[in-house]
C-alpha cells in the first residue's frame, strides 16, 4: 500500500493557494480543470516531496475547488485519504470479511471508498491498470456516502 494524498475542499482557491503555497511553502505540482464536473483540482507537495510527487503523484495535498458556491458543514470540507493498493478486490474482500462496509465498491476494478470507525472517508485505488470487472463487485450498489 502507498499513501497518495489527502483531499480538502476549498471555498476560495486563491486564498487557499496563498496559505498553502505562499505561507506554508508547499509547491503546486499539477492542476486539473473539469468543465463537465465544474471543479478544479490542485495538487500540492512539500518541497522535499516535490520530485517524488511529480514522479509518483504522491505524497500530496489535493485542493478541490467546486466552481458552484457551496457551504461546507459537518466536516465536508475534508474529503478523504487515498491509498494505492496492490489488489483492490482482495483488500475490499478482506475489509468486508472484517465488518467494514464498502461504500463505493470497486465496480471498475480501479476505485473504492470505505469509511474509518470515525467516519473518515478512505479512497482505495488499484495500482497500475484497473483490474477486469468481476462479481460481486461489478453489480454491487453504493452504500451510504463517501
Amino acid at each position: 500500500m502507498q499513501y497518495l494524498h489527502t483531499m480538502v475542499r476549498v471555498a476560495d482557491l486563491d486564498a487557499s493557494l496563498r496559505f498553502y503555497c505562499d505561507l506554508l511553502g508547499l509547491k503546486e505540482v499539477r492542476r486539473k480543470e473539469n468543465e463537465k464536473g465544474r471543479f478544479t483540482l490542485v495538487f500540492l507537495a512539500a518541497p522535499e516531496d516535490e520530485e517524488r510527487s511529480r514522479e509518483q503523484k504522491a505524497p500530496e495535498v489535493e485542493l478541490t475547488y467546486n466552481w458552484d458556491p457551496e457551504t461546507y458543514t459537518g466536516g465536508r470540507n475534508f474529503g478523504h485519504l487515498a491509498y494505492r493498493v496492490d489488489d483492490i478486490y482482495a483488500l475490499c474482500q478482506y475489509l468486508m470479511d472484517n465488518g467494514v462496509t464498502i461504500n463505493r465498491p470497486p465496480r471498475d476494478g480501479h476505485m473504492a471508498f470505505v469509511r474509518s470507525p470515525d467516519d473518515i472517508s478512505v479512497e482505495l485505488l488499484q495500482k497500475g491498470d484497473a483490474l477486469p470487472a468481476q462479481e460481486p463487485w461489478a453489480s454491487m450498489e453504493n452504500t451510504g456516502s463517501w
